[in-house]
């Protein structure tokens, strides 16, 4: 039909409940707002996930169980589900986050490891997609490039690119979760060294890692001292030669049982959902602990990690690789299982070299003070590029609204953005306790705007409360990747919901107990 002919066009529409003859679409609560004949090459769903990773399907998951009644559409742009698990694939990669507490509240984790390899958590993705009937709700292969908020639709118009066909998949929704994480998947941070077109061996970025790569006997250095380092490290030390770490600057390194022998025991005593409830409880418990006591006794903190990495090296490497310049947890502590790293250093297979790189070699890496590094592989584990949204254009009106010009309204909506919550995890806690806890309060708020016959919702700032710094200045988290790319983050606020500080307790209260309706955020009805 044609607008001339047909009024319907163009209008919003208030729907009982029940099929709407004219589309054929279920609408199972009144408040749903669809606009049956806006366009016809449109699918609309009640509630879109962009992103399909461990955040994706966490929120999905919740969303599906607590909103049952919403049509759901979880949007991936690569060919498999399980994002960074799916996407990196170097020796070692695993969490280095103790699973009870990075996995999904509501799916335990059962198994005798406590940090999870790579391909395990890939594997819990998928089944737990699988157990919440969420797989056949996913479109892989869709790169989402525009979200526009049509204030006069009060609707999410979105635009995705199917990367292999070129054609524009065009859906409208009435929520919008952004799960991409917050760093970009098609390159890594890389950068370019003098030199190194002269080197005759293999240069491997960890985020491109090549299929089936054999390295065996070779000579190896890593450069880099991150988690990525840390893992890569001892998973190629007893296969190569040697392999050196080479860092600018130490890190933090402390070690923790690969096996968690108390928790086994509590679950032969009383089962394992109960056994998991208790762990997932003291593991999140002890990195609090953790993370306070680093923030409030910095020098005592210090002291206790560097005493036990001295034990755990013993006497086999100098100290003045291990002793950051800054404290802790003003980046991310790296974790060893069972002390693995700490072992390949005491047995000789590994050792770490502090310097900074003057030149690539044919033979290696020529450093600033004048000693040269042997090498036939050498891995730039140099980071992150970071990435907002997955690269997506949100724009309200067909007028722009980027991310680092605006606040974070409880740190999951965004100020003047209808509808929309950009889930962004913790950095000094598991990633996905935040992820869960906000889902969570997304499906509240949607059950809440059902119950009220509300169509929108908008975080607004009527109260003059936008600071000049980033969403992280507060946290006194400094890693390199974030300091790159600090320019993209939101803004922070002086106050109220608009400060973020990181806090899971804190949050927790925020977003599941506190009322929904407050002065800053402003709920709309159905325009007659």
């Amino acid at each position: 039909k044609t607008e001339a002919n047909n009024p319907m066009i163009g209008t919003s529409l208030l729907l009982r409940p029940g099929i709407f003859p004219r589309c054929g679409l279920r609408f199972s609560s009144p408040s749903i707002v669809t606009r049956c004949f806006a366009d016809a090459s449109s699918e609309h769903f009640d509630v879109v996930v962009v992103g399909a990773g461990l955040s994706g399907v966490g929120c999905a998951c919740r969303i599906s169980t607590e909103c049952a009644d919403k049509s759901l559409l979880i949007i991936e742009r690569r060919q498999t589900m399980g994002g960074t698990w799916d996407l990196f694939r170097y020796p070692g990669i695993r969490s280095d986050s103790d699973m009870t507490s990075f996995g999904f509240e509501f799916k335990p984790w059962f198994s005798d490891k406590i940090l999870a390899r790579g391909s395990d958590i890939h594997n819990y993705v998928l089944e737990t997609a699988d157990e919440f009937d969420i797989r056949k709700k996913v479109r892989l292969g869709l790169k989402m490039t525009q979200v526009n908020w049509s204030s006069t639709d009060q609707l999410w118009h979105l635009k995705a690119l199917h990367e292999q066909s070129g054609e524009i998949k065009k859906i409208t929704s009435n929520f919008v979760l952004n799960c991409t994480g917050y760093y970009n998947y098609d390159q890594g941070y890389r950068p370019r060294f003098k030199g190194e077109e002269v080197f005759k061996g293999d240069i491997i970025h960890p985020q491109h890692w090549p299929k089936d790569y054999e390295y065996s006997g070779k000579r190896i250095v890593v450069i880099g001292s991150g988690a990525t380092a840390i893992t890569i490290v001892p998973s190629m030390a007893d296969k190569a030669q040697h392999i050196t770490m080479l860092q600018r600057s130490p890190g933090y390194i402390i070690s923790m049982p690969d096996v968690d022998y108390v928790a086994q025991f509590m679950a032969k005593l009383m089962g394992e959902t109960w056994a998991y409830r208790i762990t997932r409880r003291r593991n999140i418990w002890i990195q609090r602990t953790l993370y306070k006591a680093c923030m409030r006794w910095p020098d005592f903190m210090r002291r206790l990690l560097l005493l036990h990495v001295k034990n755990q090296i013993g006497g086999k490497a100098d100290m003045k690789h291990f002793t950051p310049r800054y404290n802790p947890w003003e980046e991310r502590l790296c974790v060893a299982p069972d002390g693995d790293f700490f072992e390949k250093i005491r047995e000789g297979k590994a050792s770490i070299v502090t310097d900074h790189i003057d030149h690539f070699t044919e033979t290696g890496i020529r450093l600033a003070s004048g000693k040269d590094i042997a090498a036939d592989v050498i891995i730039t584990a140099t980071g992150l590029n970071m990435q907002m949204m997955g690269g997506i254009e949100l724009t309200v009106d067909n007028k722009p609204s980027p991310l680092n010009e605006k606040m974070c309204y409880k740190s999951v909506m965004v100020e003047d953005v209808p509808n929309f919550a950009w889930i962004f995890g913790y950095v000094n806690a598991p990633w996905t306790l935040k992820c869960d806890i906000a889902s969570k309060y997304v499906s509240r708020l949607i059950k809440h705007m059902d119950a009220n016959e509300f169509v929108s919702v908008t975080p607004i700032d009527n109260a003059n409360n936008k600071v000049n710094s980033g969403l992280l200045d507060g946290v006194n988290f400094n890693p390199s990747y974030f300091q790159r790319g600090q320019h993209m983050l939101p803004k922070q606020g002086n106050s109220g919901p608009w400060k973020l500080e990181q806090n899971y307790e804190k949050d927790k209260e925020v977003l599941l107990d506190h009322p929904l309706e407050d002065e800053y955020l402003t709920f709309s009805k159905q325009k007659k």
